[in-house]
């Protein structure tokens, strides 16, 4: 349960909503199958490929909307500024997949949230635009929970990140393309939580190692997705750049990059009768 707590997050922080002005019911629910294949950690030269059961549900009022960016209230909007509320996640890793961690305690899932302030910086019309760039400025408190459950802070993520949204022609104009691209910093306890050695659990080829706070390296999304009649289909790709990342002589890290990636499928068997205009 946890794993795929964390996994909706995950997915649900990646797909930024993106889009043309169309109807869609203010609410709707459907389910349908998840699939991911993500690292066990940035920097990890391990992968593992998951395949969940995905709730999928979508409500888009006023001051609460849950769609592709998350579970968001609109704590203030206006046509250039919006403040609201971000999220992200990491799967819990089982350290006998992984041989960098080994005879270290496993990483338990973690859930990133916290305030994003979100600018716009250039669109090609007010409500049906086809493209959108945005400013966004998301700070989050990372939290650990394993299945007591037990929450425990581990440290801040900064995200200062450029958000693209494109309906491209090329593909019919019906698809919602979202890139995302910036720096990443972590506070000392979050990147000690992930690339820390204790020294208790050091060995010849894994010493002792304290990690700083700063630069995390630089991290790149891709998403899109679409309503095909009666279902809804999106899919993401994250790349990790760790390159000059504070924490590159950590014995954890393996590479200098990670890449993941995601694809849902949502069958939409219930939906409002009330309608909304919504970018989607």
């Amino acid at each position: 349960m946890r794993r795929l707590l964390a996994a909706l997050a995950l997915v649900a922080a990646a797909l930024p909503q993106a889009g043309h002005a169309v109807e869609r019911p203010l609410w709707e629910a459907g389910v349908g199958p998840l699939g991911l294949y993500l690292p066990d950690y940035r920097g990890s030269n391990t992968s593992q490929g998951y395949l969940y059961p995905f709730p999928f549900f979508a409500y888009r009022g006023d001051y609460l909307r849950v769609d592709r960016e998350g579970i968001r209230g609109i704590f203030f909007q206006s046509d250039r500024v919006e403040l609201d509320v971000s999220m992200y996640a990491t799967p819990p890793v089982n350290n006998s997949k992984d041989s960098a961690r080994a005879g270290m305690p496993d990483l338990d899932a973690t859930v990133e949230v916290g305030p994003v302030v979100d600018i716009l910086l250039a669109r090609d019309r007010k409500i049906d635009y086809t493209y959108r760039l945005r400013l966004r400025l998301p700070v989050r408190a990372v939290f650990a929970f394993n299945t007591s459950p037990h929450w425990q802070n581990q440290g801040w993520v900064f995200y200062p990140n450029l958000n693209l949204d494109v309906r491209p022609e090329f593909l019919g104009g019906r698809w919602n393309v979202g890139f995302s691209a910036g720096p990443l910093f972590g506070t000392q306890k979050y990147h000690e939580y992930f690339y820390g050695v204790p020294q208790q659990f050091a060995t010849p080829d894994r010493p002792p190692y304290t990690a700083p706070g700063g630069y995390s390296g630089a991290t790149f999304f891709a998403s899109l997705s679409r309503h095909i009649g009666e279902f809804w289909v999106g899919a993401y790709l994250r790349y990790d750049n760790l390159s000059g990342a504070v924490f590159d002589q950590s014995p954890l890290v393996k590479q200098n990059y990670a890449l993941g990636g995601g694809i849902a499928i949502a069958w939409v068997f219930a939906k409002s009768s009330t309608t909304v205009v919504t970018p989607d």
